[in-house]
């Protein structure tokens, strides 16, 4: 198996689908990747030249692309800053809530701990008092 950005890209699929097991590129970018690097994108990761690779690794390795640890690395911090800064979307992360509007009342149990399996089974109890 080729190691490029520290991970590991399947042999037997198609590089064009290959690629996309690195975090931050998927099928658009794979194929501009492939374009500019001139590579088939039909070709299967097994059937690739040792040169192909290396032309590949150090595209994509060229800091062109935010990738893998960077890319991580980045959206952690911008979910931190909204955090810090307690705006609306901060809160609903803390909480562990959606965050872009979903309904919350039927879409979103097993998030609020309130798993059904069969219908009026995981309802909530009402406390009489």
């Amino acid at each position: 198996m080729p190691r490029i950005a520290g991970i590991n890209i399947p042999d037997k699929k198609r590089i064009e689908i290959a690629l996309t097991y690195i975090y931050g590129i998927g099928r658009p970018l794979s194929k501009k990747i492939l374009l500019e690097t001139d590579i088939d994108p039909d070709i299967r990761t097994e059937k690739l030249s040792e040169e192909q690779l290396t032309k590949l690794r150090q595209f994509i390795e060229s800091g062109k692309f935010r990738i893998e640890g960077e890319l991580r690395r980045d959206k952690m911090m911008n979910i931190k800053r909204l955090k810090e800064i307690g705006c609306y979307r901060g809160i609903r992360h803390i909480k562990g809530l959606p965050v872009r509007g979903q309904q919350t009342k039927t879409n979103t149990r097993t998030v609020r701990g309130n798993v059904r399996k069969t219908m009026g089974s995981g309802k909530r109890k009402l406390e009489k008092t």
